[in-house]
């Protein structure tokens, strides 16, 4: 590993490897991973109509195991088969979900039924045998889907390098390293972060694509009293790193930073499958 003190990128130090959240970290962690093998299928479906119902069904504001029950309940009843109606996905994703014993809802069933009804409609009409990022860029341009959600499919689809999925946790990894500035946000300034995190992956020496779904799934697990007592740099801006509210962590965090966390035990299999 390159020393502490040394700079992977303008402005970034590697840090410690042992320390939570610093370059050497996710370099140290994408290595282990990558013996074990995980973080490598990151699909969902089985074809890109099913991928592209799956990266719908979640997403933000939807918890990852109720997003793929419904994506499961879709498949299982063959509705991403051909052009299904909106009114019959609605009637699929209004039905109650029991996830881990609790029964959930679907948030706004009619809404992304018919989202998703228009974009299967539309896919047979794209044209597949284009880059990664110019297939991005036009199902960006369906109903119902934004560059954060076209990038995940194809990230998972094609195993792709040249996309990233910037979302709540990656913004928040960023952010405490530096990478992303304060005023930097998905909605206004995507293209821009995304740059700097594939510039940042090929930095450390790790596949865009497995780091981008390393860093979310360790990132969603870890409190954020854990970002609070890491946050002793500053970000681009000279902005104190401050941890902001979400819906899963919705009280915001003023309190100030600690001494680095060290020996937590991050290095470990992930879920057998990936959902934002």
């Amino acid at each position: 590993m390159p020393q502490a003190e040394s700079h992977v990128l303008p402005g970034i130090q590697w840090g410690a490897f042992e320390e939570l959240l610093t370059p050497a970290f996710w370099h140290g962690q994408a290595w282990q991973h990558e013996k074990l093998g995980s973080y490598r299928d990151l699909r969902l479906g089985r074809t890109l109509a099913e991928e592209v119902a799956a990266c719908m069904l979640g997403g933000f504001g939807m918890k990852a195991e109720l997003g793929l029950a419904a994506f499961a309940r879709l498949r299982d009843q063959e509705l991403l088969v051909g052009t299904p109606t909106a009114e019959a996905l609605e009637i699929a994703l209004s039905k109650p979900f029991v996830i881990h014993g609790r029964t959930l809802g679907y948030r706004f069933p009619k809404q992304k039924a018919r989202y998703l009804s228009a974009c299967l409609a539309q896919l047979a009409a794209l044209e597949f045998h284009v880059s990664d990022t110019v297939l991005r860029d036009r199902l960006a341009q369906l109903p119902g889907i934004g560059l954060k959600t076209a990038s995940w499919i194809v990230r998972n689809f094609r195993n792709s390098s040249e996309v990233a999925i910037i979302d709540v946790h990656i913004l928040r990894a960023g952010r405490h390293m530096g990478l992303f500035s304060q005023e930097q946000e998905p909605q206004r300034h995507y293209r821009e972060l995304e740059t700097a995190f594939l510039t940042f992956a090929a930095a450390i020496k790790v596949p865009a694509a497995m780091l981008d779904g390393l860093m979310w799934d360790y990132m969603r697990r870890l409190p954020a009293s854990v970002l609070v007592s890491t946050s002793t740099r500053k970000l681009k801006g000279n902005v104190p790193s401050r941890q902001r509210p979400s819906r899963e962590h919705p009280q915001a965090v003023l309190a100030p930073a600690r001494p680095h966390v060290r020996g937590y035990r991050a290095d470990r299999r992930p879920a057998e499958k990936l959902s934002r």
